[in-house]
């Protein structure tokens, strides 16, 4: 990821880099998952990727742009195309921080499933 996409925090006369969106923000917005997915598989342009959405190329622009301050996505120049791609590993994020709540959502669903066992039980 380059530099441009963080923020420089002096603090204490050291230099900390930021990420501008965090990967929790990039993906809060159901617009910006679509073309994460849409970009699962595929290197495809700003045109190309505007053609799945029903906004304007501006709007898929600042959503290309969170995505890859948040180093979702990579760009890359063609000519004078910019082609974009799905980065995931920041994706590993999200997986590690839903991984906490498992063994929540395992307890919920023994807990429901004994609840619909129960109550078939008394039928």
């Amino acid at each position: 990821m380059s530099t441009k996409n963080f923020q420089h925090i002096s603090k204490d006369k050291r230099t900390v880099s930021v990420p501008k969106h965090d990967v929790f923000h990039a993906i809060a917005d159901p617009t910006r998952r679509q073309m994460l997915q849409l970009l699962a598989d595929n290197e495809l342009s700003i045109a190309a990727i505007s053609k799945s959405f029903p906004i304007s190329r501006t709007a898929v622009n600042k959503h290309l742009r969170v995505l890859s301050e948040a180093g979702l996505v990579s760009c890359r120049k063609t000519g004078r195309e910019t082609r974009y791609r799905l980065e995931p590993e920041p994706l590993a994020e999200l997986k590690t921080w839903l991984s906490f709540f498992e063994p929540y959502w395992d307890e919920r669903l023994a807990a429901l499933k004994h609840l619909v066992e129960a109550d078939e039980e008394s039928s």
